[in-house]
């Protein structure tokens, strides 16, 4: 699995899909699909990758020896800059432009004797270290709930209700990609008898605090969904994402979706050892895009159920649908992140 746009868990909930097995795959699909033609024409990556990126030099990108354009290879944060293998010390050289990331270009210091250039080949002759992409905005996503060796690729965490598949996550320095989602008993059970009733809605619990709002809860057969804590008592919509409303009794196990599988050291980062309670983030996609990925992900969804037979008008106004306000949402992604060209023909 590549890096995606939006979570399987927010297309299925925009379409009112329940979560199982036999949609995944479709779903999945339709993601990749969308996240792959949002690169494709936005000319962007939105997630942050870490490595090295060699450039030539001189090379056809104008007259001025002091700036670097970096075309698709945008930077978030440089750790080191070679030029022909010698290194060029930070207050020798610019990111540009000021208000970056993403930083598009790199010039060097005029007042400096930094210089690129030299060596036997222009080929590769500068190498950028560092973290590439769009942006490493963030947001919290809940702690391990577990420790974790350098080689495991299942997580147990604390808050299932922040975290989606195909969510980027990262605990200390290292990346990880969530692929998957299992149930894990939460230690804590039922503090009263629930009746079969969707206007039952108060669940008692040991530890409210143990538990995150939008977390989707498994009781015997029926999930459901935390909209609210007061104090030891979760608020919930009974009988979610499909399952069937019933009476439960008091001292019933409570899962969650709190066992995530990832792949390990992703995006250019190593794996390594994790201790327990060690905070987790999420990378945050930029809003305009990860709605167009989902609006995408639904269209052809849709198209699909519907054998691309989906259409509008009659006779020689018939067009295929494409989905409502699919062309505003693209027109302004690409006036917001598009990557323009420098130059353009005449």
């Amino acid at each position: 699995m590549t890096v995606w746009y939006c979570t399987r868990e927010a297309v299925k909930r925009a379409l009112d899909v329940q979560e199982t097995a036999r949609s995944n795959g479709q779903v999945d699909r339709a993601i990749g699909a969308a996240t792959d033609a949002i690169e494709g024409r936005l000319r962007r990556r939105f997630y942050p990758w870490a490595g090295t990126r060699t450039f030539d030099w001189p090379n056809p990108q104008g007259a001025r020896p002091w700036r670097l354009w970096l075309g698709q290879h945008e930077v978030i944060s440089v750790t080191s800059l070679t030029a022909a293998g010698t290194s060029i010390a930070p207050g020798d050289f610019l990111l540009r432009p000021d208000a970056g990331p993403p930083y598009t270009h790199v010039e060097l210091n005029l007042s400096s004797t930094a210089a690129f250039g030299g060596g036997s080949t222009h080929q590769r002759n500068i190498a950028i270290t560092g973290v590439f992409g769009y942006s490493a905005d963030s947001g919290p996503a809940g702690a391990l709930a577990e420790a974790l060796d350098a080689s495991e690729t299942t997580v147990d965490v604390t808050d299932s209700g922040a975290v989606g598949v195909g969510d980027i996550i990262r605990v200390g320095s290292e990346q990880m990609i969530v692929t998957g989602r299992g149930l894990l008993d939460t230690g804590q059970n039922l503090g009263a008898h629930l009746g079969a009733s969707a206007a039952a809605v108060m669940v008692a619990v040991t530890t409210g605090s143990a538990y995150a709002v939008d977390e989707v809860l498994l009781v015997d057969a029926e999930r459901m969904l935390i909209v609210d804590i007061a104090g030891n008592n979760l608020i919930v919509k009974r009988a979610w994402d499909g399952s069937v409303l019933a009476a439960h009794t008091a001292g019933a196990d409570i899962y969650a979706a709190r066992t995530l599988t990832v792949t390990r050291g992703a995006l250019g980062t190593t794996a390594a050892t994790h201790d327990s309670a060690a905070p987790i983030t999420r990378h945050l996609v930029p809003a305009l895009v990860r709605d167009l990925a989902v609006a995408l992900a639904l269209t052809q969804l849709l198209q699909e159920q519907a054998g691309y037979a989906r259409v509008a008008g009659a006779g020689e106004t018939q067009r295929e649908v494409s989905g409502r306000g699919l062309a505003k949402l693209w027109d302004d992604a690409y006036t917001t992140f598009g990557r323009k060209a420098r130059i353009r023909g005449v």
